[in-house]
């Protein structure tokens, strides 16, 4: 017999709620669109919702998803200016401040405040002030740094934040959300080229959902996602923030320096401080392809959240991916052992510094 799921229809009002737990965790009061998809659904939509030919953006690039954004922002017609900086650093706000002086006409501003892909994080909150300062919209792709670190929405300014459930909050991959400022709103529903009647349409949102008294859902919802969502919210919630959050710092902190300990590989992303806590990006020893090096260790524990890196990373940079359940010492651990067995190094001093670096991490 084949096994399903008979499950009743999610109701608009356990929908709503769900929105009302991101709120929660985003610290907004602003509006919030849960959406059906992956988070680049979201990202999308807001780049395409705000700019438009005749806008002037800043495209903040610190990693592969800032080239993304700043693609997106070209098609619809708005002129870039790209501040990249080297994918192990982070941006400050004070080459932020430069370029907004440089190009006073930027009225939109795109950010990602972790990226799990290099290893790096940037610091929004001082990054707000000046863009906020300077008149711009901020939009804040923080995918991969909710619940792994402290994201303080309407504290910060930030007018589009949009996040995903599948890295630090343990959740699923196929849904998504946007917190949508006043501000951001009056830039859209004043955009003639924001997406109507499309996917890609947060003002379909909210005309049909949120200003229509959130009472009938526009379509039929991803329901397993959205109890997945609304799991792992609860989750969070009886952990408790601050203790999600301890957790991945700590998972990186003890990563970094079994890491260095050990003295084989070395921290992609040189500096603690710009380090990002869902996961350590580490450069292979020339002559060591960081492919082959990841199977190695899939082949001694197939349990560990290891890749190599993509693109023109994928030869030399190994990432460990301790989020959501892995922001654990066992997995730290676990990881640790078997790069000392692949390299040929002793594990006692790394799992020491590990263990170390964990409890002081979590203590403060």
């Amino acid at each position: 017999m084949t096994p399903y799921l008979d499950l009743p229809p999610l109701s608009a009002a356990e929908f709503a709620a769900i929105e009302d737990q991101v709120a929660a965790l985003l610290h907004t009061t602003a509006d919030v669109i849960v959406t059906q998809g992956e988070a680049l659904l979201p990202l999308e939509a807001a780049i395409r919702g705000a700019a438009h030919p005749g806008s002037t953006a800043l495209n903040i690039v610190t990693g592969p998803y800032g080239q993304t954004f700043g693609n997106w922002l070209r098609s619809c017609g708005a002129e870039v200016v790209d501040l990249a900086v080297p994918f192990d650093s982070a941006v400050t706000a004070a080459q932020v401040e430069a370029a907004l002086r440089e190009h006073p006409a930027i009225d939109f501003v795109s950010l990602v405040h972790a990226e799990a892909a290099t290893g790096n994080t940037n610091p929004v909150a001082e990054v707000a002030a000046v863009v906020r300062a300077h008149g711009a919209l901020l939009m804040v792709d923080a995918v991969a740094s909710v619940a792994a670190e402290p994201l303080l929405t309407d504290a910060w300014g930030i007018d589009l934040c949009v996040i995903g459930g599948q890295k630090a909050m343990g959740g699923p991959a196929g849904v998504s959300a946007v917190s949508v400022s006043e501000r951001a709103w009056e830039r859209i529903a004043a955009n003639p080229a924001a997406p109507r009647r499309s996917y890609l349409s947060l003002l379909d949102w909210k005309e049909r959902w949120t200003d229509a008294g959130r009472t009938v859902l526009p379509h039929a919802p991803a329901q397993l996602e959205m109890l997945a969502l609304g799991a792992c919210l609860d989750r969070i919630g009886a952990d408790g923030l601050p203790a999600v959050i301890a957790r991945h710092r700590a998972a990186s902190a003890a990563t970094r320096a079994g890491v260095r300990a050990l003295g084989t590989l070395t921290p992609f992303v040189p500096e603690d401080a710009h380090a990002a806590p869902v996961a350590t990006t580490l450069r292979t020893p020339a002559g060591v392809d960081a492919g082959a090096l990841a199977a190695e260790l899939l082949r001694l524990d197939p349990a560990l959240p290891v890749q190599p890196g993509g693109g023109a990373l994928a030869t030399g940079m190994l990432r460990v991916n301790h989020y959501g359940p892995a922001a654990d010492p066992g997995t730290v651990r676990g990881f640790l052992t078997a790069l000392a067995t692949a390299t040929g190094a002793d594990a006692a001093p790394a799992l020491a510094a590990a263990d170390a670096a964990w409890t002081a991490a979590a203590a403060g």
